[in-house]
This record gives C-alpha cells, sequence and structure tokens, in this order.
C-alpha cells in the first residue's frame, strides 16, 4: 500500500518520464542511418575539410609580421574619430585653401 501512495504521488512525472521516453524511441526508428547522412553529406565534409587544412597549411607558410607599418583597423579608427593621418596634415591645408579659392571664385 504504501508503494501504491508514492507512485501516485510522483504519477505526473512518471508520465512525463515514459512520453519523453516513447518520443525519443519514435524519433530515432522514423530517423535516418548515420550511414546514410554520411553518404549524403561526404563531398561537403571533404570540401570543408579541404578548406580548413589549406587555411592552416596558408598561415603557417606565410605568418603576419608586426612590423608592417600600419596595424590592421588604424586607418579605419582614424577615420572614424576624425583625426587625418600624420603625414596627410598638409595636405589636409592644402584642401582647405583650394576649397576657400574656389568659393571665392
Amino acid at each position: 500500500m504504501e508503494i501504491r501512495q508514492v507512485l501516485l504521488r510522483f504519477k505526473h512525472q512518471i508520465l512525463f518520464a515514459l512520453a519523453l521516453a516513447f518520443t525519443i524511441i519514435f524519433i530515432c526508428y522514423l530517423a535516418p542511418r548515420f550511414v546514410d547522412i554520411l553518404k549524403y553529406f561526404w563531398p561537403l565534409l571533404v570540401s570543408t575539410a579541404l578548406f580548413l587544412f589549406a587555411s592552416v597549411v596558408f598561415d603557417r607558410i606565410s605568418p603576419v609580421t608586426d612590423d608592417s607599418g600600419e596595424k590592421p583597423g588604424e586607418g579605419l579608427l582614424d577615420f572614424v574619430s576624425g583625426e587625418p593621418p600624420v603625414g596627410e596634415m598638409e595636405t589636409t591645408e592644402g584642401a582647405a585653401e583650394v576649397e576657400e579659392s574656389l568659393k571665392a571664385e
């Protein structure tokens, strides 16, 4: 009698667990086999593996050097902040003079 009371107390959890188990079994029964999925997608898997292998090889062959003058994104940050690049200060002043002369005409 005591076991029956415990089972009745947990009847919702037991029903949920049984429903979940039957659902998983049913999905596994209807799902295609893993080998069939591999047969269908093998060209995609092979090409992806070759691309990743080539990327790693090219990264090892030609590493990026840090002494290459400008760091990546530095020009974009200068553009966004509105600061002209260091070597182009004279060009900016010259451009302002040209604009003033065009307005005067």
